[in-house]
């Protein structure tokens, strides 16, 4: 497969300038930041009801559908994948436990 998060994170940079009347990518940004929000929780806890039903084909779709809301959420606020990735890749550099006490997790 050769489509990338990275692909669809340009894609949704590149709507920022279609129109809304074409573009569902640029009615989200034009809602603002609640609706974007709003539109992520609603599909991360679909996301979660999938899993939980084990239902393989809906997990796919709505993790599909939560990776481009967060991606859109990350848009709207000017964060680049690429910061999300620098992020994990400096957390991954110790064990996930060292990582958590490190910043006072608790869980």
């Amino acid at each position: 497969m050769s489509f990338t998060l990275d692909d669809l994170a340009a894609l949704i940079k590149a709507r920022r300038n279609d129109s809304a009347s074409t573009s569902y990518t640029k009615t989200l940004l034009d809602a603002g930041m609640p609706r974007i929000a709003k539109k992520f929780g609603e599909e991360a806890v679909e996301t979660v009801i999938a899993a939980i039903e084990g239902d393989r084909s809906a997990l796919v779709n709505e993790a599909a559908d939560t990776f481009y809301h967060l991606l859109v959420m990350l848009e709207a606020r000017d964060i680049s994948l690429d910061d999300v990735l620098h992020e994990l890749e400096r957390r991954t550099k110790q064990s996930g436990l060292a990582e958590k006490a490190a910043r006072g997790a608790k869980e």
